[in-house]
Order: structure tokens, then C-alpha cells, then sequence
């Protein structure tokens, strides 16, 4: 098996007597795209920093490619873009590019040409940092991020201020990176249904501990399913759901089942409306989606745990 990129074990960061992260251990191998999703103030910046050296574990080693982060060879495989875009001002799209390339002495004459290229960055080239929208300004962040082509890639919230259009080309950009060149993205966002859509493995961090971790393909089987039915008497047809063995309950609109009898098996339960003279209107399985599950997870429906998913 091919060896992590990225191996946190057992990593902990105390800020006085606040613990910011608790334990958390995961890895993230080549190819992979892995998510951290939690609520604001979970911890994901702060394992972000770890990551990349910037902050200092009070527990727990971290490794990138088998090396320590005290190991300062790690630096020239990492791209990053943790909290806020930035670039200097005063430079234009390609001096920054530029100015980011001398800095990672990189010898392709043509590095910054294909990193304008490939954020459609071409019509904004010339123009100074400090007139671009902010979602120009965040595709030049990540530009700058993969200009080196990194072995790792760090993104605190990647798709920040994009467009649709824009939030697709970076998916599409990352899953090219992991495919064809081998990239380990780690990132964090609050856009759930674009994890899911993009990330191959998700960890949910909630109070600077790792609640879960799944494989975002086993993400279906891992979620809660219920059945909802309607007919033209939703009280009758409790009644006659539970002398056939079935608990329902009268829901918003709906009659509700959640035992798996039910939703393995519909057309049962019509079949049990149809003998009992109240055949259903309506009929669907409907199942969690990420970010249902995601908030039952953390118990984001009690108003103390509410904050906002960042």
C-alpha cells in the first residue's frame, strides 16, 4: 500500500487551558482528497496551521511524505492557502505569479503562463492585485498555491468567493491533481454539498475532536432513511400501518416510518394501505443527505451547538 502523504497521530494544541484540538489522528494518501468539515471554532484552521508548521502541537507528531515538519525539505512539496486570499497590491496577476516562483526557485520559464492558463486568469494577467473581485483575487491565491505543482496541498476553504462556474473549474482542477499527478489535498469548507461532490474522504471534527471519518462512496450507507407517505386520510392510514406492524407516525404534511422494514421494503407498506382501504397518494425513501448528516453528528439542531458550519 501506497505510504500517507499526510499522517497525524494523536495531535493536540493547547492554548492556555483551552484544548483547540484533542487527539486527532488521521492520514491522507496520494490521490486523495480528503475534507475536514466542522462548525465554526471546531479546530480545522488550527490542524491546518499544524499541517504546515505554522503552529506548534502540544501533543502528537505529524509527518508529510515520512518526513518530520522540522524536516525543512517538506516546504518545497506543500502549496497552501490557509484563512483569507492575499497578494501584494501593487503587483499584477503575473509579477505576484511571478514573485512566487523566484521565491520557490523554480526553473520552468513557463510555470506562471500555465498557472494563468489554468485559473483563467489570462484577461486579469496585467491588472494589479488590488482591483480584483474577490473571486479573482482567490483564484490567484490558488494559483499561487500550485504553481510548484506540490506533492500536498493545504486550502483552508478553497472555493471562497468563486462563481458556480468558478467553484466547478477548482473541483474539477483538484480532481485532475489527485488523479493524474498524485496530489494529496487535505481542505476544509462549509459548503457541504461540494465535499461531497469533490472530496474522496471526509473527517468530521467537532470541538477539536475527530467525531467520524468515512470514505465519502460509503457516505449512503452510513446516513438515516425514512419512509413518507401520503393518502387521503393520514390518521386512517397510522392505523392501519400499525395493525400491520408497521410504526408510523403522523409527520409535517406526511405519514413517517423509520424502522428499515419500511424503507427496505415500500412496497409493503402499500400494499398494507391498499388492503386496509386507504391506498397512498405519495411514496418516497428519503435519505440524509451530507449535510443533514453532518449537523446530526455534531447536534447542530440544539441551539448551543448552533454556530455555522465553516
Amino acid at each position: 500500500m501506497t505510504a500517507p502523504a499526510l499522517r497525524l497521530q494523536g495531535v493536540s494544541k493547547n492554548y492556555g487551558t483551552l484544548r483547540a484540538v484533542d487527539r486527532v489522528s488521521f492520514e491522507v494518501r496520494p490521490g486523495q482528497l480528503y475534507a475536514l468539515l466542522g462548525l465554526n471554532g471546531a479546530g480545522k484552521t488550527t490542524v491546518l496551521r499544524t499541517v504546515l508548521g505554522m503552529v506548534r502541537p502540544s501533543a502528537g507528531s505529524v509527518t508529510v511524505l515520512g518526513r518530520g515538519l522540522g524536516d525543512r525539505s517538506v516546504r518545497a512539496e506543500v502549496g497552501y492557502l490557509v484563512e483569507a486570499a492575499s497578494a501584494y497590491p501593487e503587483l499584477t496577476v503575473r509579477e505576484n505569479l511571478e514573485v512566487a516562483r523566484r521565491l520557490r526557485r523554480l526553473g520552468s520559464p513557463t510555470a506562471v503562463q500555465d498557472a494563468v492558463e489554468l485559473f483563467g486568469l489570462r484577461e486579469h494577467a496585467d491588472r494589479r492585485a488590488r482591483v480584483l473581485s474577490q473571486g479573482n483575487l482567490q483564484r490567484l491565491a490558488l494559483a499561487r498555491a500550485m504553481l510548484h505543482r506540490p506533492s500536498l496541498l493545504v486550502l483552508d476553504e478553497p472555493v471562497n468567493g468563486l462563481d458556480p462556474a468558478g467553484v466547478v473549474e477548482v473541483r474539477t482542477l483538484l480532481e485532475r491533481l489527485a488523479r493524474e499527478q498524485g496530489t494529496a489535498v487535505l481542505l476544509s469548507s462549509h459548503i457541504l454539498g461540494e465535499v461531497a461532490r469533490v472530496a474522496t474522504r471526509i473527517g468530521v471534527l467537532h470541538r477539536g475532536r475527530l467525531l467520524d471519518e468515512f470514505a465519502t462512496a460509503a457516505l449512503p450507507d452510513r446516513v438515516r432513511r425514512h419512509l413518507e407517505l401520503t393518502t387521503r386520510d393520514d390518521d386512517r392510514a397510522v392505523r392501519v400501518l400499525a395493525a400491520a406492524g408497521f410504526a408510523a407516525h403522523r409527520g409535517p404534511g406526511a405519514v413517517v416510518l423509520q424502522d428499515a422494514r419500511a424503507t427496505d421494503r415500500p412496497d409493503a407498506v402499500a400494499t398494507a394501505l391498499v388492503h386496509g382501504g386507504v391506498p397512498p397518494t405519495g411514496l418516497a425513501v428519503i435519505r440524509e443527505d451530507l449535510e443533514a448528516h453532518f449537523l446530526r453528528l455534531v447536534g447542530a439542531g440544539h441551539p448551543e451547538e448552533r454556530s455555522g458550519a465553516r
